[in-house]
C-alpha cells in the first residue's frame, strides 16, 4: 500500500466477501453455509479494495458458516490502522450484507462517508408502496427519492436514498422486484453523504463498486484462490493471503510499467514471465540472456529500463510487444 500514490480526491474503499466451495468438507473452517449453489460446506473470506487502484488492501478468511458482515468492525480497524497516511479515503461502500448498526457508527465516528445498500425489510417496503414523492432523472426510466429513515436497531436516523427502475424502459434493470409495485425495480442506500449531493448521484458513486467483483473473479481465476484449502485454518489463510500478495504484485507492477489497461496473470505469463532464459558470468559480470525474437527486443529493453526506473509515471511501456 505504501507504493500507492496518494490521489487527490482520494480512494473508494469497497468490501465484499465470496463463498469459496470445498465440498469434501473436512478442512478446519470449511463450514456449512448460504451460497449461489444453495447450502454448501465453504469458506467465507472477506476483502476490502481500492477501486481506483484495483488492490486488495484487507484480506481476512472465516468460516463458511458466518454472516457477511460478522467481525467487520474489528476487520475495518485493523484496516485504518494500517493504512498509509497518504492513502486517503473518499468513499467506503458496501453491499446489504454490511448494513450493521455498529459499521456504520464506527465509519461515522472516523469521519468516513459510506454508501451502503440498506436491507429493502418492511419498513422500506411500505415506503416503496406509499405516494413517496419520486423526482425524475436525466436516466431514462429511473426516479429517486430521500428520506431520513431509523431502522431497528439503529440509534438515530440516517440518510436513505430510494431508486426505481421502469422494466420497460431499461434493458438490464438493477435492483429488487416488489409484488405489490408490478412494473418497477427497487434499490435503497443508507448514506452519511451531505444533503448537497444529489439522490442520484449516490446512485452513480456506488455503481463502480462492481470493479470489486472483477477483483474476486480474477483471484478465483488465475490466483486459485477456491484450491488453496490445507487441512489447518491459519495454514489455509496463509495460503490465501500469499495468493492475495501475489495478485497485488502483479497490479503494482502494471502500474509501474504504466500500463492503462489491465491484463490477467494469464496474459503477464504469456507475455513476460515464462520468457526462456539463462544466467551466466560474461567478463566478470553476471549476464541474464533471454530468448527474445529480434522483433520485440526493443520492446524489452524499454520494459526493463522501466523497472529500474525510480519514477513511477515517466516513459510508461505499452502493454504488448509490436
Amino acid at each position: 500500500m505504501a507504493r500507492l500514490p496518494s490521489r487527490p480526491g482520494g480512494y473508494s474503499l469497497d468490501l465484499d466477501s465470496t463463498r469459496l466451495l470445498h465440498e469434501d468438507g473436512r478442512q478446519e473452517g470449511v463450514k456449512t453455509g448460504y451460497t449461489r449453489l444453495g447450502l454448501k460446506p465453504c469458506l467465507h473470506p472477506l476483502l476490502a479494495v481500492l477501486e481506483e487502484a484495483k488492490v486488495v488492501v484487507g484480506f481476512w478468511l472465516r468460516p463458511g458458516n458466518c454472516a457477511c458482515a460478522n467481525n467487520v468492525v474489528a476487520f475495518t480497524v485493523d484496516l485504518l490502522i494500517r493504512l498509509p497516511r497518504h492513502v486517503r479515503l473518499r468513499l467506503v461502500r458496501a453491499d446489504s450484507g454490511f448494513c450493521d448498526a455498529a459499521w456504520l457508527a464506527l465509519l461515522e465516528e472516523r469521519g468516513l462517508h459510506y454508501i451502503v445498500v440498506a436491507k429493502l425489510l418492511a419498513p422500506l417496503h411500505r415506503l416503496c408502496r406509499q405516494e413517496t414523492s419520486w423526482q425524475p432523472t436525466e436516466v431514462p426510466g429511473t426516479e429517486v427519492a430521500e428520506v431520513w429513515h431509523r431502522e431497528q436497531g439503529w440509534d438515530r436516523e440516517r440518510r436513505v436514498v430510494l431508486v426505481r427502475h421502469c422494466s420497460a424502459e431499461k434493458k438490464r434493470p438493477g435492483g429488487k422486484k416488489l409484488i405489490e409495485v408490478p412494473g418497477y425495480l427497487f434499490q435503497a442506500f443508507v448514506t452519511n453523504q451531505p444533503a448537497s449531493v444529489p439522490p442520484i448521484e449516490i446512485w452513480r458513486d456506488y455503481n463502480p463498486r462492481a470493479g470489486c467483483e472483477g477483483v474476486i473473479k480474477q483471484l478465483d481465476a488465475d490466483f486459485a484462490l477456491p484450491d488453496l484449502c490445507v487441512k489447518q485454518f491459519w495454514g489455509t489463510e496463509a495460503a490465501m493471503s500469499l495468493a492475495v500478495m501475489s495478485y497485488n504484485l502483479c497490479m503494482l507492477f502494471q502500474r509501474h510499467l504504466g500500463w492503462q489497461e489491465r491484463v490477467t496473470a494469464a496474459t503477464l505469463r504469456f507475455r513476460l514471465f515464462t520468457t526462456g532464459g539463462i544466467i551466466s558470468q560474461t567478463g566478470g559480470r553476471t549476464t541474464i540472456r533471454l530468448s527474445v525474437p529480434r522483433a520485440e527486443r526493443d520492446w524489452w529493453r524499454a520494459v526493463l529500463t522501466k523497472i529500474v526506473s525510480p519514477y513511477p509515471n515517466c516513459n510508461a511501456v505499452n502493454a504488448r510487444a509490436p
